[in-house]
């Protein structure tokens, strides 16, 4: 099948939407799909106004024509609301073709956290960019159910994974090279370092031992000037990176506005067990109760961040990497293979699909 892929996250952005794309399309490439790639590098770009790191296409739509026109895709997804992704749903409304969306990311809150336009504004525009679509893909069932309530429809579950390969199982936290030996515990923080990550709740909670963050972004000089005793390490290669989630006690994930958090799965494949708040996240991924006793698998959830750390240290390493196997990249591209539609809404998908969202 030849699918169409469209978004203004890509590489060399470093964010959790970012390593889903890219580890999607590997795995639908693998099962021999013929995948088009429409992403910002190849368009003229400039900044992305109070987000540093993040570049946008400049009046990209007749480039988007001529791209999806040349490849003729069967299916057509749009997996973010910016610019190439509202050229791309123009495209698909001018022909009367069928596509499906994505929400990974809670802007109209970010949005808000950054110049204080009302949270309301944010998701008014975003039910009208998502109306069209045949399908409106997200990472959560609560991440669903708010959608619903602010009026979006025709949603679909759609969980993310991780490479259990490249974040190993470690026994038991080491040292990491960068940074020598710290006081124990280390308590580890890895994301953008931006407003709506809301990295000041940990830093502000007194914890023993050492805080570790690892990261760029625009509120990074402001925080590290706050909080000089604090680890800063900046962005890390993936096999590095994965070295310093082993490394760590404690994963601490402060944020109430991501929809996911692959970073937490991530964290939990390598041992370390997750400390987060009770909202849409941490939710799906240590949502999974403990047989035998009342608590979440793999992590702690508390509305005390300092509960929750001093609970997660007490996991057991070995339980949170049982519970981070439970994501796979290969079950997700099949459920994203099963919600995609065929952009001529008479003409089937061909078999292949059906065979991938099956499983077969």
């Amino acid at each position: 099948m030849k699918i169409a892929l469209v978004t203004d996250a890509w590489k060399p952005q470093v964010n959790g939407v970012v390593t889903t794309l890219v580890e999607l399309q590997r795995e639908l490439a693998a099962e021999g799909h013929e995948m088009l790639v429409v992403e910002p590098s190849q368009f003229r770009t400039r900044p992305c106004p109070g987000y540093k790191g993040i570049d946008l296409a400049v009046r990209p739509y007749p480039d988007v024509v001529r791209k999806l026109d040349a490849f003729q895709p069967d299916a057509i997804h749009i997996a973010t609301e910016g610019p190439l992704g509202w050229a791309a749903r123009k495209y698909c409304l001018k022909n009367g073709l069928a596509f499906t969306t994505a929400f990974h990311t809670k802007f109209p809150e970010i949005v808000n956290a950054a110049v204080k336009v009302p949270v309301s504004w944010g998701y008014a525009l975003f039910r009208h960019f998502h109306r069209p679509s045949s399908g409106v893909m997200v990472p959560t069932h609560s991440v669903l159910q708010m959608l619903q309530r602010r009026g979006f429809s025709n949603l679909r579950e759609w969980t993310h994974g991780v490479d259990t390969s490249l974040f190993g199982l470690r026994e038991r936290p080491g040292i990491f090279p960068q940074l020598g030996e710290l006081p124990r515990p280390v308590w580890l923080f890895v994301g953008r370092v931006s407003y709506e990550k809301n990295i000041q709740a940990f830093l502000d909670t007194p914890l023993p031992g050492s805080k570790v963050v690892c990261g760029v972004g625009p509120v990074e000089a402001s925080l590290k000037a706050r909080f000089p005793e604090v680890r800063w390490v900046g962005l890390l290669p993936r096999d590095v990176l994965a070295q310093l989630y082993g490394a760590a006690d404690v994963f601490v994930f402060p944020s109430h506005a991501d929809t996911f958090g692959l970073v937490m799965v991530e964290a939990m494949a390598t041992g370390t067990p997750v400390a987060a708040y009770p909202v849409d996240g941490p939710l799906e991924v240590l949502g999974r109760r403990h047989p035998e006793e009342d608590r979440p698998l793999g992590g702690a959830m508390d509305e005390d961040l300092a509960q929750a750390c001093h609970a997660a240290l007490a996991v057991p390493r070995a339980e949170a990497r049982r519970r981070a196997e439970d994501f796979s990249w290969s079950h997700a591209a099949r459920v994203f293979a099963g919600h995609l539609v065929p952009a001529k809404a008479a003409r089937p998908l061909p078999m292949s699909v059906t065979k991938l969202s099956s499983g077969t």
